[in-house]
């Protein structure tokens, strides 16, 4: 065949067609940025306006600009010029200015690096990248090539190792969140999931505990978990965990933290009752379920569970059975206050993370190795945990750890207070 015959296709992925508004937003954005920046300089000067040479000459000054990069953004690559600020004292502590926006070594932007460990799950090889990331980013868009990709994926495994090994003797989780996450993205068996513990300190603040790969339902999987982190000095347990009931943790938290308190996850068993439940009569039930973990009081909560069996009880024996089983467990939550109650009923923590992976990875065609599906997977976790909020009646978290009774969400001492205060008010009227 001629030369002059042969016709050669662009990979259509390649032809990147850019438009006026895609264009006009980067430009401004690297407008604003330069401002933004310039801003930052000029209020950083202005706090070390006082200090002076001994000739009265102002010590930190402007000096030029550091060499221009391009950050890689959704919007494509903006470039963006940093000033260079300089210390002119003979001093060996030297003031130097670092942009709390364009921070030192930034090459891509924060929601980047989550897209890229989670583009590697649904199955995008490292080699893919650039050519999936090129309408996006640009044509030979530097920081997403395939040599980077790889690099990065084995930054995220040592970052996991490390992870895995850090002290947690000085740590104290008054709650823990667990469950075993299956992810469509094929791991080296398809049996196997992701067994995940977020936990709550004593400030409030949320934070991952662990990640592991094992068996949902095996008791020994999540003792491993467990006498892990206890090798990495966690002594306590937590104070109430929170999970699916169908977990093999219980078992193992019971052998190992056995003062912990346990609370079924509403969701779970929301989701566990509706299904046994032909469509028709879900609606209904759904509501009657939402009466009785929303309840104001245990009294209450355990009236509604009476309505539900008697509404039930004939017709879907094994819809009261389900709920009955674990009724202990679901009601645990009215033992601690009130402001906690929304944080103890589901696993929310859990599953608010993982709706980026779990459900929407597709099958890779080569099976993920144990090692990159969980750095991918932990990488994606310290992102979202940046996002956390803290708990709601953080306060209330020092009665938690020091055994402090409640009921139905109000303090022991407290109630009783309030109540002989009303009885002498009662004795005064009467008088």
């Amino acid at each position: 065949m001629k030369d002059d015959k042969v016709i050669a296709y662009k990979n259509p992925a390649r032809t990147i067609v850019e438009d006026e508004l895609t264009r006009f937003i980067r430009d401004s954005a690297q407008k604003m940025l330069k401002e933004a920046i310039a801003v930052e300089v000029d209020e950083f000067i202005q706090t070390l306006s006082e200090h002076r040479l001994a000739d009265g000459r102002q010590r930190v000054v402007k000096n030029g600009y550091l060499p221009e990069r391009a950050i890689q953004t959704g919007v494509g690559p903006v470039k963006v010029t940093v000033p260079r600020v300089r210390d002119r004292s003979d001093s060996d502590e030297k003031y130097s200015f670092i942009s709390n926006l364009i921070p030192k070594y930034m090459r891509r932007t924060a929601s980047l690096d989550v897209m890229l460990p989670l583009l590697y799950l649904k199955g995008i090889s490292a080699g893919d990248m650039p050519d999936v990331m090129a309408p996006l980013l640009g044509e030979n868009a530097p920081s997403v090539s395939e040599k980077v990709v790889r690099t990065l994926k084995a930054s995220w495994v040592n970052e996991l190792q490390t992870w895995q090994q850090r002290d947690l003797s000085q740590k104290r989780y008054v709650y823990w969140w667990v469950d075993g996450i299956y992810v469509s993205a094929r791991m080296e068996s398809e049996k196997t999931c992701l067994l995940v513990i977020i936990g709550a300190d004593e400030q409030g603040n949320k934070s991952l505990l662990a990640v592991n790969d094992g068996f949902r339902e095996s008791k020994e999987s999540w003792l491993c978990v467990l006498r892990h982190l206890q090798q990495q000095g966690l002594m306590m347990g937590p104070n109430v965990a929170v999970g699916d009931g169908a977990l093999g943790f219980w078992g193992a938290i019971n052998e190992m933290f056995p003062k912990t308190s346990h609370q079924r996850c509403w969701a779970h068993k929301t989701a566990n009752v509706l299904d046994k439940l032909p469509k028709s009569q879900r609606g209904q039930a759904k509501s009657m379920l939402h009466d009785i973990y929303l309840a104001e009081s245990k009294k209450d909560a355990e009236e509604a569970i009476h309505h539900f069996h008697e509404h039930y009880a004939l017709k879907y024996p094994k819809v009261v059975e389900c709920l009955a089983k674990d009724k202990d467990e679901l009601l645990t939550f009215y033992q601690y206050p009130a402001e906690h109650w929304v944080h103890l009923r589901t696993t929310n923590p859990i599953e608010s993370t993982f709706a980026t992976v779990r459900h929407r990875t597709k099958k890779s065609k080569n099976c993920l190795s144990r090692t990159t599906a969980l750095a991918c997977v932990f990488k994606l976790c310290l992102e979202a945990e940046k996002r956390w909020k803290r708990l709601n009646g953080a306060n209330k978290i020092a009665d938690v750890i020091n055994f402090v009774q409640y009921k139905d969400g109000v303090r022991v001492d407290s109630m009783v207070k309030n109540k002989t205060s009303s009885n002498d008010n009662d004795d005064v009227a009467a008088a």
